[in-house]
């Protein structure tokens, strides 16, 4: 059988919304596997022979086509538009500006941090490369032609760029959505301590650069909206945007079938969507945007650059007695948004005395947002290179080090952990590392002019989920399951299919899975590695509650299980199977029940998550994510990072030819998948340590380097061993199928691995990524 993804917009409702199947939209999905098993993901076959749309492929009758103005100042005001030029080109049919659309859109409502920049709502100028104007025109080249004729007159101010520039504030983080921790006196502690280690780290600005543009496509239908555009959280698409129009949700509809990268940038609205929007409503076109990659570095959301002080005591036996941990992150001037990393350094390792901290700085930039593993990435760089740092201090080995502060508890609030395989993970990649090989001393190991350097660091996630419902329909061959969550590369329709496929006894290739459309049953982000575990349990009650619907009508019906026990039949190829081997198929026992097909509907609210949960995602609002923030237990995925650099002692270039992580993460609902995402999770985790890092031209707070040829990301020649190892773990306590996030733990720690080699190859303690060349000279 095939998977087919909803209809091209021609197929109903005035060329717009369609929703029927599309035939040249079609995925195979190839009989196998059930949940643990290995399975290519079903969505390849569309990816690879170009089936896949994508937002911007979609087709849509009689498209205009959009272009941004973006800003050439970081701030000041807008006093004059010279848009003559460009309006008397042949072909434009528009240009919205403040002057003359900002009243028809509000700003999006950021997932985080309260306030918000704004765009054409006023004259102000927030940031470099703000959107300050959209052209629409007949086609791409003549609306990219008449932006550049546009003439803007700006009333320009100094601009605060970053860290100690004139005019940036740093504000102490009050609690709110993050908490600081204080236990015990860890002040008084460090003072006290026996040994001592006190230092300061910074990560840089870094951008998500998704190989798929932040297109949107708009079309109106009457009084109805359709947006494609590429999104980690539908809902909250459609449900803000709305706002921002000042219209009922229920006439808006976001379709994203498919995402080409996302790792946070495509989870919070932009405001470039509802600006599309107007501009497809004045001109009575579906209007298409597809932006620069440059201008995808400011219409759009980044990682904030980040400094850490990071102070920690120990006994003369390595038991850690203080951990005091400070951050300061970059945001925009309006908003507070932060990630708050001492979440999880507050609570990795055990010790007494904890105090953290957290501050916003805020210039003149665009807001920051989500990227993979958000707080965990640069905050526990500065955590696990202060460990390594420790154990150097105390003669020990870093990961006895870590055995001496391994904790069954929460250390920040005494809960027990769901489970904890951290040193699971060290022992089984220690050993197939070789770490036992190792010379502790700096610069013991050569090969040539080559100075050879092996590092670890820890790797940790909380397992978080979400709230979500999901519809599956079982007819008498194959089954069906819809729901509006998203596959931003990381498999979702392939571990949808297989929980279906586990649950009817059916093969892979009688599943079918919809997803990515507003329009079906909401489910939450597709982010904070919580979606697998969200969506497989939404599924999984809509499959038992069709099953319960299935056996009733069998027995009831009179057919061959009549008078069976209904909750003693088994499901086995598609067949139910009574005690005493009597069995009928789905079909026969639908037949004899008068029925065509069992349809089921199911919201699963995890335990401990508030009974609004469901309510607050049907509403569009950022869904409640349960994890570290659990009374019960702390839950966690842990992993160990380990990683082998050689720098060349006279030219200073620095490679990382082998990389290995073991990681512990409850259930593997597939692990061909978990292998894949792991593996990127390191590799960017290597571009994190060496290569990623936007530059900012400090005069004009300008990102310089905004495009993909400058911007250093990691390839295919910067590592050449990569090496994942699937540590078995089985949690009941984290949730009822045991399943934990995989996607951003694999990230987290790399970078810290790979800057404690660089001191074990070189003797140089380097504490500000990315390392470069230049920091070896």
């Amino acid at each position: 059988m095939t998977q087919h993804s909803p209809a091209s917009p021609e197929s109903a409702h005035g060329g717009v919304l369609g929703s029927v199947p599309d035939k040249d939209a079609e995925v195979r999905i190839p009989a196998g596997a059930r949940i643990g098993e290995p399975h290519p993901r079903v969505d390849g076959y569309a990816k690879v022979t170009g089936q896949a749309r994508y937002p911007a492929d979609e087709p849509v009758s009689n498209a205009a086509y959009a272009f941004l103005l973006t800003s050439d100042i970081a701030r000041g005001r807008i006093v004059r538009m010279h848009l003559q030029s460009a309006l008397a080109m042949e072909g434009v049919l528009d240009i919205l500006t403040h002057e003359n659309a900002g009243h028809e859109a509000r700003p999006p409502t950021p997932q985080s941090g309260g306030g918000s920049t704004t765009t054409l709502e006023s004259d102000r100028v927030w940031h470099d490369g703000q959107i300050i104007g959209v052209i629409v025109a007949e086609t791409y080249e003549i609306a990219r032609d008449a932006a550049h004729r546009v003439r803007v007159d700006y009333e320009e101010e100094p601009p605060s760029a970053t860290f100690d520039t004139p005019g940036s504030e740093s504000v102490r983080r009050e609690p709110g959505e993050h908490r600081d921790y204080e236990v015990g006196d860890a002040d008084g502690a460090f003072a006290g301590a026996e040994v001592k280690l006190d230092a300061w780290y910074e990560t840089p600005t870094q951008h998500h650069n998704p190989i798929e543009l932040f297109t949107t496509t708009c079309a109106w239908d009457h009084d109805a909206l359709t947006i494609w555009e590429p999104s980690q959280f539908v809902q909250g698409l459609r449900h803000n945007v709305a706002h921002q129009l000042g219209m009922s949700p229920e006439r808006v509809r976001v379709i994203s079938r498919y995402v080409g990268g996302a790792f946070g940038s495509k989870g919070s609205a932009t405001a470039r969507s509802a600006w599309i929007a107007v501009a497809a409503r004045r001109v009575g076109r579906p209007v298409k945007l597809v932006p620069t990659r440059g201008q995808g570095y400011t219409i759009a959301t980044y990682r904030a650059e980040t400094r850490h002080h990071v102070r920690l005591g120990a006994s003369r036996n390595g038991a850690l007695t203080a951990l005091c941990h400070e951050g300061w992150e970059v945001t925009s001037r309006p908003s507070d948004y932060n990630v708050s990393g001492t979440e999880t350094t507050a609570r990795v390792y055990a010790c007494p005395n904890i105090l953290t901290r957290v501050n916003v700085v805020h210039a003149d930039r665009n807001t920051p947002g989500f990227m993979r593993a958000p707080p965990d990435t640069p905050y526990m760089f500065a955590l696990e290179c202060a460990m390594d740092e420790l154990a150097l201090a105390l003669g020990m080995d870093p990961i006895e080090l870590r055995r001496v502060n391994d904790t069954p508890r929460d250390p920040a609030n005494g809960l027990p952990y769901s489970s904890r395989s951290l040193m699971q993970c060290f022992d089984e990649g220690a050993r197939e590392f070789g770490w036992q090989a190792r010379n502790p001393r700096p610069r013991s190991h050569r090969d040539g002019d080559w100075l050879v350097g092996w590092g670890c660091a820890t790797a940790a996630y909380p397992s978080n989920i979400a709230a979500t419902a999901a519809r599956v329909t079982l007819a008498p061959d194959r089954a069906r399951a819809q729901l509006a969550a998203h596959d931003i590369g990381t498999g979702a329709y392939t571990v949808v299919a297989q929980t279906v496929a586990q649950a009817f006894g059916l093969p892979l290739e009688r599943v079918q899975v919809e997803m990515g459309d507003s329009s079906l049953p909401p489910a939450s982000l597709a982010a904070g590695s919580s979606h697998t575990a969200t969506i497989v349990h939404a599924v999984a009650k809509a499959c038992d509650r069709a099953l319960g619907q299935l056996r009733g009508a069998a027995v009831a019906a009179g057919g061959p299980l009549a008078g069976h026990d209904p909750h003693a039949l088994r499901i086995e190829n598609g067949c139910l199977i009574g005690l005493d081997g009597t069995r009928t198929s789905f079909a026969d026992a639908l037949a004899h029940a008068g029925m065509g097909a069992i349809e089921a509907y199911a919201e699963n609210v995890p335990d401990g998550l508030p009974k609004a949960a469901m309510q607050t995602l049907y509403q569009g609002k950022p869904p409640i994510l349960r994890g570290h923030s659990r009374e019960d237990v702390t839950a966690y995925a842990f992993g160990a990072q380990f990683a082998e650099v050689r720098v060349h002692r006279l030219t200073g270039e620095i490679r990382a030819p082998r990389l290995l992580g073991a990681f512990a993460a409850g259930t593997i609902v597939n692990p061909l998948t978990a292998h894949s995402q792991y593996m990127g999770g390191m590799i960017w985790g290597l571009g994190c340590a060496l290569l990623e890092k936007t530059e900012i031209d400090i005069r004009h707070a300008r990102y310089v380097n905004d495009n993909i040829s400058e911007y250093l990301v990691a390839a295919n020649a910067d590592v050449t061993d990569v090496r994942v190892l699937l540590v078995p773990e089985h949690d009941t306590a984290v949730n009822p199928m045991g399943i934990k996030g995989i996607g951003e733990i694999g990230i987290v720690g790399m970078n810290a691995a790979i800057a404690n080699a660089v001191h074990h190859a070189t003797g140089r303690r380097i504490r500000r990524l990315p390392i470069r060349l230049e920091d070896m000279l």
